[in-house]
């Protein structure tokens, strides 16, 4: 290798944006070449310096001012029509392919055999239809559910659901049409109540051992219960859902996936704070000592550090 390359690469290597054969061949170069080993110290200290000086934020009159001169040359530049432009691109396509025409025939199988994969792609990834949620009573699908209460002193739990007009069923948590509604409710983006409502149930109902068999509606609560840790807009239901999926944590990795997720990114510092208590049972799980070790060094909150960092010690003693 030549200096003048190796040169042109070390700005790439000190920026670790160099391939890593690339790099290797300018290491093996720099072994031998004192010129462009120097050349990397230099970048090296000129990015030091730069780490340390002061970021100085422009002034929004600045801003506003060179945003107003940037849309008056943009509005003085003479506009071309899309179809112009496609015909330059299609020119130069020709010209390049004019003396290449077996790339050009492999450009084109390429494109016919891309094309079919993408679609094929793009129709295993589509978004899958909500599954309809439909009651005994015929009359129809339930669009969404409005209203969740339980009734004082008593088993009984009112869902309100829309159709074509406002609905209600009555039933215990053990009536599959009530838990189908309950699962619709916690997906109810825009009122918080219904949500806060049906996730306390679930939970309530996973906590007292009622979800715990493993069958599919099991399943079903213990996801819409993982998505609402994960998704949920409202610390309380976050909360909620933390307290239905305490009895998984030891043998569902999912359900442990999701409250490490929690422990290193929600954040609510009493979700973070929960989150630890609940892995006090898997603390010796290899995944949850990593986030732990994590969380000890870099969370903002001092308690969570110190619970972090005491349960790893409990882990060390134990070993």
């Amino acid at each position: 290798m030549k200096c003048e390359s190796a040169q042109e690469w070390i700005v790439l290597f000190a920026y670790g944006e160099l391939e890593d054969e690339q790099a290797h061949a300018l290491e093996l170069h720099m072994e031998a070449c004192e010129g462009c080993r120097k050349e990397l110290a230099s970048v090296r200290a000129m990015q030091e310096t730069m780490a340390l000086a002061v970021v100085v934020e422009p002034s929004p009159n600045l801003v506003a001012r060179a945003r107003v001169a940037l849309d008056e040359a943009l509005d003085t530049m003479p506009s071309r029509s899309w179809a112009a432009r496609l015909l330059d691109g299609f020119r130069g396509w020709g010209f390049a392919l004019r003396g290449a025409p077996v790339l050009a025939a492999l450009l084109v199988g390429a494109g016919f055999v891309s094309g079919g994969f993408v679609s094929r792609y793009e129709a295993e990834r589509a978004p899958k239809p909500r599954q309809a949620v439909l009651l005994t009573n015929g009359n129809g699908e339930v669009a969404s559910v409005s209203g969740v209460v339980q009734t004082p002193d008593s088993d009984l739990v009112q869902v309100n659901y829309n159709r074509v007009v406002p609905e209600s069923i009555q039933g215990t948590m053990d009536d599959p049409q009530i838990k189908q509604l309950l699962l619709l409710a916690t997906q109810n983006r825009a009122d918080i109540q219904v949500r806060a409502s049906s996730v306390s149930l679930l939970a309530d109902q996973c906590r007292t051992g009622n979800c715990g068999s493993g069958g599919i509606e099991d399943n079903g609560v213990r996801k819409a219960l993982m998505v609402s840790l994960r998704y949920d807009k409202s610390p309380a239901v976050r909360m909620k859902a933390l307290d239905g999926l305490q009895p998984y944590v030891g043998n569902d990795r999912q359900v442990r996936d999701a409250i490490l997720d929690a422990l290193m990114h929600d954040t609510n510092s009493d979700v973070r704070s929960e989150a630890v208590g609940l892995l006090t049972p898997v603390q010796a799980d290899s995944s949850v000592r990593a986030v732990m070790h994590t969380v000890s060094t870099q969370d903002q909150n001092p308690y969570i550090r110190n619970a972090s960092r005491t349960l790893l010690e409990q882990v060390s003693e134990i070993q």
